[in-house]
């Protein structure tokens, strides 16, 4: 008898979950908003679209089906409209970031990028923001160009033994490089020997594909984050890798300091992340704690790279796609050459001059932008009206970056690479606003990607004279990509050859 008992529970419990799901979806008030059928009861579906790593093509074809809102699963909607990202998005907005992030950070942590609450976000931020300002740019500079030098040898290496190399796996060796430089005032060594030093490229990728599928399911996290710790091909012992690799290095530089006798000692060259950090605390302790040195050590290790390395693949990859737009960025830097207004290592003051430069990189980050899953907010208190509709308190709401960048409305041949498109609307300064507002590779308002300036150095110091000293020659008609949340390339072979600088033959 207690057996039939024991075996009716959860057969109750299975009944009424499936009873409250089909009463939701018949008495939802936003019950008539489409999408694919399953949507409506379970998150079965988006889960099974984000394991599958493609979810940047489907969104654009779900809305390209079904128009500016579309069902993803029970209570959660894609929206595509100019609107609203700018209520979802835009500064002052009260819309906190979904549960879907608490699979970005360890269960008894905060972190910056994960951190729900929005006030202690923004507290957070202002403690941070000037290590990351337009303004710290130049101290950073030497840290790129020594890197940049280190790149362009390995280039002249498969140069001269005419070997083929997946270009976006070099990039990321960059990119792994110039943060661990900034960040720690050491390169990591990934442009030396080419290969994922100590596990860091796969720990950071096991953690990305982890926290995007269990965010679907956050009660589950707190549940499996412990026990897949102890699994070393797990996102959750990445995790636990990152953490242990950042506060080591935390370690090796308090002792170095410890040992000068003299925490406030000024360095001749440029000065790092972490030295900042640690000057600021030792000034401040109530302000900048311990704790804020390891998330931020955890954040440019996490994000520092991958974002970069597949900005410079999408910015590449269609370069090398458009001949005549090649041409022309060549041709510019050439005539920036001529007239002295372009030095040999091309410096990031020099870059911010040249009009198709900067075209060109933005419009590739439109196409391939680095981030490819909706950025999910919870609608605040007293609902709010998006697209035409009213959506109640505590529904999930998210743009996809890739969805806002493909909209044929706001970019007219949208799936044409045309750097010329954001020239042209300067001289029509509504449409300009509107295809700014519509633009988001590094999100927006103040969740806007604290190290987005530093991607941009990154990527425009290297650009520039990559063209203008190497022919590159993709050996694939298309670049495949994997998606789990950075949208990153995965065969991006190309061969290499030098240029005679200042060449255009």
């Amino acid at each position: 008898m207690y057996t039939h008992l024991l075996l009716l529970i959860p057969i109750l419990w299975v009944g009424i979950q499936v009873t409250l799901k089909l009463g939701r979806a018949i008495f939802s008030p936003l019950k008539n908003i489409p999408g694919p059928f399953w949507t409506r009861f379970t998150s079965l579906w988006y889960f099974k679209q984000l394991y599958n790593g493609k979810f940047e093509h489907e969104n654009i074809r779900l809305h390209q089906k079904y128009g500016p809102i579309v069902r993803i699963a029970p209570n959660q909607y894609s929206i595509s409209d100019v609107s609203a990202i700018k209520t979802v998005y835009g500064s002052g907005s009260k819309f906190p970031k979904s549960a879907w992030y608490d699979g970005w950070k360890h269960p008894q942590q905060w972190t910056v990028f994960a951190d729900r609450d929005i006030k202690r976000h923004s507290d957070t931020r202002k403690r941070f923001t000037s290590l990351y300002s337009m303004s710290s740019l130049v101290s950073y500079e030497p840290f790129v160009d020594r890197c940049i030098d280190i790149f362009f040898a390995r280039l002249d290496e498969f140069a001269t033994k005419k070997q083929s190399f997946n270009l976006g796996h070099w990039f990321q060796c960059y990119a792994f490089d110039v943060i661990g430089d900034i960040t720690f005032g050491q390169r990591f060594g990934f442009l030396d020997r080419g290969e994922d030093i100590d596990g860091a490229i796969s720990a950071v990728h096991n953690v990305m594909m982890y926290s995007a599928l269990i965010g679907v399911y956050p009660e589950w996290h707190p549940l499996l984050f412990e026990p897949m710790s102890k699994l070393k091909s797990s996102g959750a012992a990445g995790r636990a890798y990152i953490s242990k690799f950042v506060l080591e290095k935390i370690s090796i530089q308090e002792h170095e300091r410890k040992n000068t006798n003299d925490a406030m000692t000024e360095t001749t060259g440029p000065q790092n992340f972490l030295s900042k950090m640690m000057q600021a605390r030792d000034q401040n302790p109530e302000k900048i704690t311990d704790y804020h040195l390891l998330i931020m050590g955890q954040s440019n290790v996490t994000a520092g790279s991958d974002t970069t390395a597949i900005s410079l693949s999408g910015i590449m990859w269609y370069l090398l796609q458009n001949f005549e737009a090649l041409d022309k960025l060549r041709q510019e830097i050439q005539e920036f050459t001529q007239q002295g207004r372009c030095s040999h290592e091309i410096t990031f003051k020099e870059t911010q001059e040249m009009p198709y430069l900067q075209a060109v990189m933005k419009e590739a980050l439109r196409m391939h932008a680095a981030t490819g899953l909706p950025m999910w907010r919870v609608v605040p208190e007293g609902g709010a009206q998006l697209s035409g509709r009213f959506f109640p308190a505590g529904t999930t709401v998210g743009v996809n970056s890739w969805v806002a960048h493909y909209d044929e409305q706001v970019f007219p041949n949208a799936q044409k690479f045309l750097p010329e498109r954001w020239l042209e609307a300067e001289t029509e300064p509504e449409k300009l606003k509107e295809m700014n507002q519509m633009y988001m590779p590094f999100g927006l308002g103040s969740r806007t990607c604290l190290g987005k300036h530093i991607s941009i150095l990154e990527m425009s110091k290297l650009i520039p004279r990559l063209v203008r000293d190497y022919d590159l020659t993709t050996l694939r008609k298309t670049m495949d990509t994997e998606n789990y949340w950075f949208v990153k390339p995965t065969n991006f072979d190309v061969r290499v050859s030098l240029r005679r600088q200042g060449s255009l033959e």
